[in-house]
């Protein structure tokens, strides 16, 4: 009892690599925010303080005129006219006796707030003050002082853009290491599966997928080495099953189906009443190939067969059955018959396949004919008598060609 109560109180793997990636990732992103700031701070006040003195430079060619003919209101309309473009707070203009020539306030200054006030204090301590020179000798001296809400309005901008980009950044940074970790959960988990799947299912095809984490990646790759060597004893004895199949089936020189193959699909075909009415029966049977034997050899004579079987397969395709039945014996299970004519013309097409002579692979070519007999299966109770029909006819066709022939 105490050690299932301890083992629900403790974390999952999941949770704890979540909230030491949480802590580590607050902590990191409050020090770069930190340090972002004050580094803003100090970068802003190098700005801020160029750009203050820049303007004093600047007023100091407007109000020359002024302090040499001494019109202290054109210097104090010339400060109120800049000041208004809200660049600075205060401008005081001194003449060379150091006595105040003239002065401008911005009205709001004062109600600045003391976050404000203290920030703008730290940034400025004392006015940017800059000589007014006229031929070369100092007449007077401007100092401008800072505007507290600018300084802050900017300061608290600039805040408010790094905290928003820092708490994104966070959000991201959490969502990239919770991807990152699901990596080593899922890693787990997949091979949980493989292994379960394999020792319930038997399936020795399962396996388990690269891992981005080296020591898993390593496992998993031992593991699938395994399930390897099971699939490849599974796999070559089933090969073994198939290949005897496959040489009990069918013909070892073209790679039709043989006779055997034949014997029980037409036996399942007149024992199925729907698919006998509508197939038919071919019997092929070659023309003088014992000629070529005797003409050019057996070697010849199997490049013959081959070729045969090529052509009546292509012929067949998906719809009909070719079968060799052994010698220059062959046959053809038709599907899919209506009538009669169909049949003929099918037979008409089978012939026209040879209308091409025979390569037979030495140099020469030689033609080659089918008699072809048919038989309906619609019209025949048994196997045999079907058989007999489709024999009978082939041989009355052959004998029609050897009549021609003479």
């Amino acid at each position: 009892m105490n050690k299932d109560i301890s083992a629900a109180s403790r974390p999952t793997f999941k949770r704890a690599l979540r909230r030491i990636n949480t802590t580590s990732i607050v902590i990191t992103m409050m020090l770069i925010w930190l340090m972002l700031c004050a580094v803003s701070v100090v970068t802003f006040k190098q700005y801020a303080q160029k750009n203050l003195e820049l303007t004093g430079a600047t007023m100091s060619h407007s109000i020359e005129a002024a302090l040499v003919f001494g019109d202290a209101t054109a210097a104090t309309d010339t400060l109120a006219m800049l000041g208004k473009q809200g660049q600075f707070a205060q401008a005081e203009v001194f003449n060379k006796h150091n006595e105040l020539f003239a002065h401008w306030a911005y009205e709001s200054a004062a109600n600045s707030e003391r976050f404000t006030l203290m920030l703008s204090h730290w940034l400025f301590p004392k006015p940017a003050a800059q000589p007014v020179i006229h031929n070369g000798e100092i007449i007077g001296q401007i100092r401008l002082t800072a505007r507290d809400s600018l300084i802050g309005h900017f300061i608290w901008n600039s805040l408010a853009v790094l905290t928003s980009c820092i708490l994104l950044a966070t959000a991201a940074a959490m969502l990239i290491s919770r991807h990152l970790h699901a990596d080593v959960v899922n890693a787990l988990q997949n091979i949980a599966d493989v292994a379960h799947d394999v020792r319930t299912n038997r399936n020795f095809s399962r396996r388990v997928p690269d891992e981005r984490i080296e020591e898993f990646h390593h496992f998993a790759q031992d593991f699938n080495s395994l399930l390897d060597e099971m699939e490849q004893w599974q796999t070559s004895l089933q090969a073994k099953n198939d290949q005897l199949l496959k040489t009990a089936m069918h013909d070892p020189l073209t790679g039709l189906p043989n006779r055997a193959a034949f014997r029980n699909r037409i036996h399942a075909l007149m024992n199925d009443s729907v698919a006998k009415a509508t197939a038919a029966l071919l019997f092929l049977d070659g023309d003088d190939f014992k000629d070529i034997n005797d003409t050019w050899g057996h070697a010849a004579g199997d490049c013959v067969l081959i070729e045969t079987a090529v052509r009546l397969a292509e012929f067949s395709g998906k719809q009909h059955f070719a079968y060799r039945l052994g010698g220059d014996e062959f046959a053809m299970i038709l599907i899919g018959i209506n009538d009669e004519p169909q049949v003929q013309r099918i037979c008409s097409g089978v012939a026209q396949q040879f209308n091409r002579s025979v390569d037979m692979h030495n140099g020469y070519l030689t033609p080659f004919t089918l008699s072809i007999g048919y038989a309906l299966a619609w019209e025949h109770d048994a196997v045999e008598t079907l058989l007999e029909q489709a024999d009978k006819n082939m041989y009355l066709m052959k004998n029609q060609r050897t009549k021609t022939a003479f």
